[in-house]
């Protein structure tokens, strides 16, 4: 099973997927509040979630050590503040260094969330395919790149895996261990270079650097649905910037921490906005997966 058989953002048009993500991303980042933050982490670990089903834990277990490393080490280096819980090496642990360090944890942990969220929905042929036109270029170099880490990571599980199974798995001593490390990095690297070669050699058959425009066909189509769920991301966002706008999303912590409330129309607004907006993607997957169950039920 794919990840289109159950995600609707999935199956929508790559200009609305980087939309989404777009808006996702920037206003984590922007809106430097605690409700916002935890708004924007709740979100996004549930469509984690969703995309990854029961694979999803041991990220979410990283990112939320993760999280609780930044809050606990910010204050280590940040000493400013006006109350001091303790001193450490002769140096002041302050509460406002630790809230900051709080928000900036929940700010890592959602941006990660996000961008694992967009790196399994916006696929390559989804990124070539929006940007393809204007910058080829580019937009190939980005694919290659995002796609390096990930391709990397399995092929030295692979070569592991394979050692292992004719006896050199590497373990032993720790000469043993980093020789057999060093055997998967050769290996890996003889297998990168092999690549990088016959992916030229299809690029060039493919017509790339010929001189003249290239033309490319779209299998992406902007439908019905893809113009309402855009229009919902459009008000989601354009509700939360006004509100955001007005300050309520305002948060200070040095010296002393001055937090907007979540009290009145623009506060209440913006976050109800800004939750909707990130839900979306969550939102229409449940809801096709309900009317899925309850369709086969019935048959």
């Amino acid at each position: 099973m794919t990840v289109q058989d159950y995600d609707v953002l999935s199956r929508c048009h790559p200009a609305v997927n980087f939309l989404f993500f777009a808006a996702a991303i920037v206003l984590t980042v922007v809106l430097f509040h605690p409700a916002y933050l935890l708004v924007s982490l709740l979100c996004g670990g549930a469509y984690y979630a969703v995309l990854r089903r029961a694979r999803c834990i041991k990220t979410l277990g990283f990112l939320l050590i993760a999280m609780v490393l930044v809050a606990a080490v910010n204050p280590l280096f940040n000493t400013l503040g006006e109350t001091t819980l303790f001193t450490l090496f002769g140096r002041p642990y302050t509460w406002q260094a630790l809230c900051y360090g709080g928000c900036a944890g929940m700010m890592f942990a959602a941006v990660s969330l996000w961008f694992l969220c967009g790196g399994i929905v916006m696929t390559s042929d989804k990124f070539t395919s929006l940007f393809g036109a204007v910058i080829p270029a580019i937009s190939l170099v980005l694919v290659m790149v995002l796609r390096l880490i990930p391709a990397y990571w399995r092929k030295g599980k692979q070569i592991a895996g394979a050692r292992k199974c004719i006896g050199r798995s590497g373990a032993g001593s720790r000469r043993e261990k980093i020789q057999g490390g060093m055997d998967v990095l050769m290996s890996l690297s003889g297998w990168a270079l092999e690549g990088s070669v016959i992916t030229a050699d299809s690029m060039r058959c493919r017509g790339y650097g010929a001189p003249g425009k290239r033309t490319s066909f779209q299998i992406y189509r902007f439908t019905g649905r893809d113009r309402f769920i855009t229009g919902l991301i459009l008000a989601a966002l354009a509700a939360a910037i006004y509100a955001a706008a007005g300050g309520s999303a305002r948060a200070a912590f040095i010296p002393a921490i001055a937090i907007a409330k979540a009290a009145g129309f623009r506060p209440i607004l913006g976050l109800a906005s800004y939750a909707a907006l990130l839900l979306i993607p969550t939102f229409y997957s449940i809801r096709e997966a309900i009317l899925w169950h309850s369709l086969r039920s019935k048959i």
